[in-house]
């Protein structure tokens, strides 16, 4: 639609500037046709053409223009009625303020004029009718040529709003170009990050286990169980290993709720390590949306797994609670403890990763602990039902 419209306005462009001579030669065939002095008027036709085509625009050549269309007209009236035309556009065009009229004033005198045979009687009524019929000429050029102004504004100015929308576009395709990078560059950040998350929170506590359950089996009676109890280790970290490669929830809320796999998780930590582990439920149970309960229960599978490979905790406490708003995991040992500060914001990878997926989901995760007073992790999450 643009690039017609461009189109059609270079295409007005080119016959407004070929508009004066098409009338000057209307005007000249129309004098030869009445026999009026070929000779003389041909010359001064193409002195007023040679004057379109090579005089620069400005008053001087308004001025020149409006003086050739005064020495036509004594060659011929046709040329009052049509080549007269471009000395009232063209005293518009390139003349400003007040010059605009009395340009337009002098071709309307010239024009009414050579219509009247002749200079107005020297009368009262003749100067009237004079004086009327030029001003109305000139009323009427000058209404028109300010219509045509308006016009020739707001096309200029949607134009400029074309442009300036063009540009616009041009520079949001960059910023959309940049940012599909930007996202892509995210995108691969944010999936590096949780691949390691989930190595850390599958093989890296899996390949934990094993070794203290081997270790155990070296030095203790009863090596079965614990050999038995680092195969099955095994087996689960594999599993685990493979659903996080597909981006698969954990095992656990795979064939429970949230509540029951955290149960069947805690139970699984007291067996394996020998440790009193408790887990209570608060609240009207609910199923949350799916990542809310990975998150939950990957942050107790954390912090399990540092009361066990750091605490030496012999006491460990889970506490689920489903509020109006905000569902919360609390999980308590009384393990040896450490300094929060010291060990920075966030820990160890495991604590940051644990403090990733909860800013991820616009939550809140509280660490409380000091040296010999058990520690005391606090994770707190939107409480965004499935479905």
């Amino acid at each position: 639609m643009t690039d017609r419209l461009e189109r059609w306005e270079r295409l007005q462009q080119r016959q407004l500037a070929a508009t004066p001579y098409v009338l000057l030669a209307v005007s000249v065939a129309l004098c030869l046709v009445a026999g009026d002095r070929p000779w003389p008027m041909l010359a001064v036709a193409a002195a007023a053409g040679g004057w379109l085509w090579l005089v620069p625009r400005g008053p001087a050549y308004v001025a020149g223009l409006v003086a050739l269309i005064g020495l036509l007209c004594t060659q011929g009236t046709w040329f009052a009625a049509f080549f007269g035309f471009v000395g009232h556009l063209h005293s518009w065009w390139y003349l400003r303020g007040h010059w605009r009229l009395l340009g337009v004033g002098a071709t309307a005198a010239i024009s009414v004029t050579a219509y009247s045979g002749g200079p107005p009687e020297a009368t009262v009524p003749g100067i009237l009718t004079f004086l009327f019929f030029t001003a109305t000429i000139v009323g009427g050029v000058a209404m028109f040529s300010f219509f045509g102004e308006i016009t020739l504004e707001r096309n200029a100015e949607r134009t400029r709003m074309v442009h300036q929308l063009q540009a616009t576009m041009r520079e949001n395709a960059g910023l959309h170009a940049q940012l599909l990078v930007q996202a892509r560059e995210a995108g691969v950040l944010d999936e590096r990050q949780r691949m390691a998350a989930e190595i850390h929170d599958t093989l890296g506590q899996g390949l934990t286990g094993i070794i203290t359950q081997l270790q155990a089996a070296r030095r203790g009676k009863d090596w079965q169980r614990h050999v038995d109890i680092a195969i099955r280790l095994a087996r689960d970290s594999l599993a685990e290993a493979r659903r996080s490669v597909h981006a698969v929830g954990p095992g656990h809320l795979a064939t429970a709720p949230l509540d029951q796999a955290l149960r069947a998780v805690v139970t699984e930590w007291g067996d394996r390590n020998e440790t009193t582990a408790e887990f209570t439920v608060t609240g009207t149970v609910r199923p949350m949306h799916p990542e809310i309960e990975q998150t939950l229960l990957r942050t107790a599978q954390e912090a399990l797994a540092n009361a066990a490979r750091h605490a030496g905790a012999s006491r460990v406490g889970l506490t689920l609670s489903y509020m109006e708003d905000v569902a919360t995991l609390d999980v308590r040992d009384d393990g040896i403890g450490f300094d929060p500060a010291r060990a920075g914001d966030g820990g160890g990878f495991g604590l940051t990763a644990m403090r990733r997926r909860v800013d991820r989901l616009a939550g809140t995760l509280e660490i409380e602990s000091a040296p010999g007073a058990g520690t005391a992790i606090s994770a707190s999450v939107p409480a965004v039902t499935r479905g």
